[in-house]
């Protein structure tokens, strides 16, 4: 029986402090730290102004987008591509039979894979910013602004930014509509009153590229825009065969003027200092559109509400100095991923700030952004996005019935309909193949009824069935092994020499013995071949007391080749909670990558699968070492994203993935010690409050 724990430490936690104390706080205009407002499904990310006002400041960095869950983009395809069609290369599986996959052999780029990896890809729906004028009429830049502070309260879901211009003060509120997807600003300054500063919305053609708007074709999309109120305007955006919607209104007394093509501006009266402006974005129609102080009393009241209810940490009462630090990635993290990842598609890297990877998502990283959810009591948050493996359910048997398997193959690198992308790497993933019977388990956790195994049901005997038919039955050593054909979590191994990796083998292990739990749950027999599988599944290779990162690299641990990317092998002992594995063996083998491991080459949600390795084992110092290890792509900034690379500059991986392994902890695992937070240092220099916290599987 799986029980929602209490706070073990005494009296409740002052949750407005906890949160209040991470405020985020800039001082300059830096453009390395952007700021966002969002509600899960849309999100619109701005500079110092409060606005889009000077995206070109942040082309190298992070670029300032307004996307949305639903917003994609797809360009002209006069050749009638798709990948039903692509040319599949067969591969050879252990016992002699062809496998088709879409590869891409030495990552040729023909204009059709171009056109495959990057559609559809995410559309920046429009950019709003401030038109400031000098008294002259000469355009203001980013070092015209003086006396700058913005700050993003979180509490109330707000971001405030004041700025000076030529020595008139401007004071700015931005909020993002819970409800539905529409920002809304109120600006007060004489700036307003003196017609130097109006509002400005430019709306760009699609790219997936990292800059996510293109404005070097205006003529390859239409705006058509309509005005039947004074203070409203209406616009329908085509682009090539896709369309959506956007409605404006604003202050009485302004007006909106045409100024170029797709470009429009809102400009004051000249008889008051402040200008009200709410702008909805929607598929095919907007509800009618709030007030400013009315989106700004909605925003407050869902903010309030997700910071009072949910899980909390709060390590303030500690005596390591790093305490502050890591509560304040904790608090940011919350906030980022429940912005940028509640969607109900799984999100991309970088959620909705910007493109990555052509604006596609990466379902081996959906468990990475969205599982923590489940243990920070706000399920419906991951729910919200399970529904996308029903829709795709047909497409994912159609791959695996192509490839001579049963059940349904989850792709890889893909978007809303589920097509896989072309690549030499994406086809051949398999360890995002379990991750749907991990969600559905936590859902059972918590729900533990018959609707829930009825509801994910098809998900978790599809995903088995796959996974028992993708097993293959080696004859030369009487079991059952994983690959080759197969491309491991660390990307560096050869896929078509690989197999049996420590990590997938666990976690097949894990899955299928899951599913065979669910089958019982809903009164059915076990599946005669999942358990011949599991029962005849080679285990996980081990030399000199360590675990093999895979079978076939018996080196592993005396080439260095093969010490960089992601050090999978700990996987079989962390989020997945380690079948057949050996505390010792698992020990021996965090202890040698902990001493040797190419860390600048890894990747940000690494650190918490140490950590959460080093937990399970008893080893609590090493797990909060872990979450703060000074490496590049461990860089928490200002904002709370963290840094992989400069066209990567933020990985929302890393923020859901230091949260599950902060609130396993916290709260435990199954068969974790009986005290409290047996994740953290029991030493006497962290005091851990928490409460509202599930326990992990």
């Amino acid at each position: 029986m799986i029980c929602l724990p209490l706070v073990l430490t005494a009296g409740p936690i002052d949750r407005h402090a906890l949160v209040s104390r991470h405020d985020v706080v800039l001082t300059n205009f830096d453009a390395a730290n952007p700021l966002s407002v969002g509600n899960g499904e849309f999100c619109f990310t701005v500079d110092a102004t409060g606005l889009q006002t000077f995206p070109e400041a942040f082309e190298k960095t992070t670029p300032l987008g307004t996307l949305s869950d639903w917003g994609w983009h797809t360009f002209p395809n006069p050749n009638g591509w798709d990948i039903d069609h692509f040319q599949f290369k067969e591969y050879t599986d252990l016992n002699g039979r062809k496998v088709p996959y879409a590869d891409v052999p030495h990552n040729q780029q023909t204009p059709e894979i171009k056109w495959l990896r990057a559609n559809p890809h995410r559309l920046h729906l429009g950019q709003i910013g401030f038109v400031l004028k000098h008294a002259d009429g000469s355009p203001a830049t980013t070092n015209d602004l003086t006396n700058i502070e913005q700050k993003l309260d979180l509490w109330n879901g707000e971001i405030i930014s004041h700025f000076e211009f030529e020595g008139e003060p401007v004071e700015v509120e931005t909020v993002c509509e819970p409800n539905y997807d529409a920002i809304a600003v109120r600006v007060v300054s004489q700036l307003v009153k003196a017609g130097r500063l109006a509002m400005q919305i430019h709306f760009p053609y699609g790219t997936g590229e990292t800059t996510t708007a293109d404005w070097s074709q205006p003529n390859a999309h239409e705006t058509i825009f309509t005005q039947d109120k004074i203070n409203h305007a209406h616009f329908e955006r085509k682009l090539d065969n896709d369309h959506y919607i956007v409605d404006a209104r604003w202050s009485a007394g302004a007006s909106i003027t045409n100024t170029a093509k797709h470009e429009f501006q809102v400009l004051p009266g000249g008889k008051s200092d402040d200008l009200e402006f709410v702008c909805a974005f929607a598929p095919k129609s907007n509800p009618a559109l709030a007030t400013f102080a009315r989106a700004k009393s909605d925003t407050q009241k869902y903010w309030n509400a997700y910071w009072q209810t949910g899980g909390a940490i709060d390590l303030s009462g500690s005596k390591d100095p790093r305490w502050f630090e890591l509560e304040r990635r904790i608090v940011l993290s919350q906030y980022l991923t429940a912005i940028q990842n509640a969607g109900e598609n799984p999100p991309q890297e970088t959620g909705l700030t910007y493109n990555s990877w052509e604006g596609k998502f990466h379902l081996e990283m959906h468990w990475w952004h969205e599982a923590h959810f489940a243990l920070w009591n706000r399920l419906p948050l991951l729910e919200k996005s399970l529904g996308y493996y029903q829709r795709i359910l047909p497409r994912a048997e159609g791959t695996a019935q192509k490839q001579g398997y049963a059940g349904a193959r989850w792709p890889k690198m893909t978007s809303p309909d589920g097509a896989e992308s072309p690549s030499p790497v994406g086809p051949f993933l398999v360890w995002q193949e379990p991750h749907p019977i991990f969600y559905a388990e936590l859902c059972w956790r918590e729900h533990q009824d018959r609707a829930t195994l009825e509801k994910y049901r098809d998900i978790v005997f599809q995903t088995a069935e796959f996974m028992a038919s993708y097993a293959t039955w080696d004859e030369k050593t009487k079991r059952y092994v994983l690959g080759p054909v197969l491309q491991c979590a660390q990307e560096i191994f050869p896929k078509d020499k690989t197999f049996n990796p420590t990590f997938e083998l666990t976690y097949w292990r894990w899955g299928l013995e899951t599913a065979q739990q669910w089958r019982e749950r809903l009164g059915l027999p076990r599946e005669k071949k999942w358990d011949e599988v599991l029962d005849g599944l080679a285990t996980p290779s081990v030399a000199d007391g360590k675990y093999l990162f895979t079978e076939t690299t018996p080196d592993c641990y005396t080439n260095p080749k093969w010490n960089a990317d992601h050090p999978a092998v700990l996987g079989a002992l962390s989020f997945v909670p380690g079948p057949q594995i050996d505390l010792p063996t698992m020990r021996n083998t965090l202890d040698w990558i902990w001493q040797n491991w190419n860390w600048p080459d890894t990747w940000g949600w690494d650190y918490p699968l140490v950590a959460m390795t080093a937990a399970r084992l008893g080893e609590p110092d090493r797990a909060i070492d872990a979450l703060l290890l000074d490496t590049p792509k461990n860089h928490c900034s200002l904002n709370g994203h963290v840094y992989q690379r400069p066209n990567l500059t933020i990985y929302l991986p890393a923020n859901g993935g230091l949260l599950y392994a902060t609130a396993l902890m916290a709260a435990g695992w199954d068969g974790a010690p009986k005290r409290n937070a047996p994740g953290f240092p029991d030493n006497g220099q962290w005091n851990v409050r928490w409460e509202n916290l599930r326990v992990a599987p």
